[in-house]
């Protein structure tokens, strides 16, 4: 296994680095769903960076408990001092998330916003299977991730645009990794459901709520076969 990125560095960066990349789209994208989100308890937020989304998810849902894992210590620090007097509803555990076991209480929801993409997909597909066991039946599980669409923008436009990322994110924190996973087959094959999704930046941006139960979000079920279009507005 191979050690995980230091994002150390970039603590106090990050949020400037992503700006001057894209703007507040990703941003945009981590809150597309925090509307669905009133009636979560207990949230496992997975590599939250510099706690942008956590800081809005304890400001939009005042009941909700967070355990935040990163293998940053200097990105957790970020994310306490992010949640301000909202901070005693987190844990911080610094920790491989690849090896990091869950504790005992199960999660009803788990967010991963633009993590999953330093896993290869049998990480994320071993992460998912893990977190199925310490999640509620049903569990909602937020993503937002890069993806390489099809068609002459995925092959001219977003293919290089992903690979500059992952040769920059290499050179600053060590990632190893060098490809999207397919992180929708990994969670698919765990027995998660895609109940939405939302696209921006003609594809290259991906929002989706996923559930191990398909109808437990209230409102119109999400078909990926037949919602598609009806889903993909900008974030």
């Amino acid at each position: 296994m191979n050690p995980p990125p230091n994002l150390d560095r970039l603590a106090r960066l990050y949020r400037w680095m992503e700006f001057f990349s894209f703007g507040t789209s990703l941003s945009t994208c981590r809150s597309a769903f925090l509307g669905e989100l009133g009636a979560c308890r207990r949230a496992l937020a997975l590599g939250d960076g510099d706690g942008r989304f956590t800081a809005r998810l304890l400001r939009a849902n005042p009941h909700v408990e967070i355990d935040a894992v990163d293998a940053s210590p200097a990105m957790l620090r970020a994310l306490v001092r992010r949640a301000g007097d909202q901070a005693s509803r987190v844990r911080v555990h610094c920790a491989d998330i690849r090896t990091w076991q869950p504790p005992a209480p199960t999660y009803d929801l788990i967010v991963a916003h633009f993590f999953l993409d330093g896993l290869t997909t049998a990480e994320v597909q071993a992460l998912a299977l893990r977190l199925r066991d310490a999640a509620s039946p049903a569990a909602l599980w937020a993503v937002s991730e890069f993806v390489v669409p099809e068609g002459w923008f995925g092959r001219l436009v977003a293919r290089p645009v992903v690979a500059c990322l992952y040769l920059a994110f290499g050179l600053l924190t060590g990632l190893e990794v060098r490809r999207l996973p397919n992180h929708r087959g990994a969670l698919a094959q765990a027995g998660f459901h895609l109940l939405r999704q939302r696209e921006s930046l003609r594809g290259l941006l991906v929002s989706e709520l996923w559930s191990l139960a398909p109808a437990a979000v209230d409102g119109p079920r999400a078909n990926p076969a037949t919602d598609r279009d009806r889903m993909l507005q900008p974030c």
